[in-house]
């Protein structure tokens, strides 16, 4: 009936097969099964999930391999009504065990799509030179604050520590479209 748990990880005990209470790190005592069991999972891990790519074993790099774009994640509408092709990671932890393990059947889905509706939901209301250009900052931060409260709602059990847009541009397709219609507005700004 002894059971030890980690620093890095939270006791959670079931009593015949129902959730009954969360333990701390430490050396514990436990009915024997098939009264109690006990799940321990990791809830200091810090977990990576990349949105719009995909790199090689989640290590990004940089030189001699390319990034692969997954096109059904990264395209989203400005609040100019603009298209952009976006990248961002979201890196998350388990802050309470319990709600991880039994809310949600799939926490990594979950949180790739919440991520990105919020994510969207963030662009859709930023005009596209301010994501380009400005306020990347700004729209990081409404995106993290929507997904967690989105995830917070789900009570998924998960704590969002950041969200990173790594790449947000004009489509490849439209890209010197786009570079003449802002030259043609700076020259105009600067011709008046």
């Amino acid at each position: 009936g002894f059971y030890q748990v980690h620093p890095e990880e939270q006791g959670v005990v079931l009593r015949f097969g129902k959730y009954a209470y969360t333990t701390a790190s430490g050396l514990h005592y436990h009915w024997p099964y098939p009264i109690e069991t006990v799940l321990t999972p990791n809830v200091s891990r810090e977990n990576r999930i990349e949105i719009g790519f995909r790199s090689d074993n989640g290590r990004i790099r940089y030189r001699g391999t390319s990034l692969r774009d997954v096109r059904s994640e990264n395209i989203a509408l400005t609040g100019d009504e603009n298209i952009v092709e976006m990248n961002f990671t979201v890196t998350w932890k388990v802050k309470n065990a319990g709600d991880y393990l039994f809310n949600v059947r799939d926490p990594e889905a979950t949180v790739r799509i919440a991520a990105e509706s919020a994510m969207r939901d963030a662009i859709g209301m930023t005009p596209i030179m301010q994501i380009i250009a400005d306020d990347r900052k700004g729209v990081q931060d409404q995106a993290e604050k929507t997904l967690q409260r989105l995830l917070d709602e789900y009570k998924t059990g998960i704590a969002v520590t950041s969200v990173q847009l790594t790449k947000a541009d004009a489509p490849a397709q439209v890209i010197d479209a786009f570079n003449d219609v802002q030259r043609a507005k700076a020259d105009k700004e600067r011709l008046s």
